[in-house]
């Protein structure tokens, strides 16, 4: 996850992660002879224009276990806990910069629907 989100501390990322799991967010992650290789923080929700949606908040393969397989094995499996879960929406967002990642998820069937805006306060 550090690799993803290189700007959060070590020390703040577990209070992140349990206010987020106070609000439904979990982790899944895909292990490889004893190691971590792939790791998704996602959450269902209710969007009024879309429906029941599993949202994918953050999704990353180790940068040394990339084109193994493992990134696809995760992304296939949280489609199918959202069909599964009776999801009629699969969202995520990525980064402006993320092009490889960019390039993955459009292999996979995924396309660019709308423009996420932020406002830092």
């Amino acid at each position: 996850m550090r690799q993803l989100r290189p700007m959060l501390l070590a020390d703040e990322f577990v209070g992140r992660i349990q206010t987020q799991q106070a609000e439904g967010y979990q982790l899944a992650y895909l292990e490889s002879d004893g190691a971590i290789v792939s790791v998704a923080g996602f959450r269902m929700q209710t969007v009024l224009w879309s429906g029941k949606t599993l949202y994918v908040d953050d999704l990353v393969t180790d940068e040394a276990a990339r084109s193994k397989g493992y990134g696809e094995a995760m992304l296939t499996w949280l489609i199918g806990l959202a069909k599964e879960a009776g999801c009629t929406t699969f969202m995520l967002d990525s980064g402006t910069h993320r092009h490889e990642a960019h390039a993955f998820y459009f292999r996979h069937g995924l396309r660019i629907c709308d423009f996420h805006f932020k406002l830092s306060l």
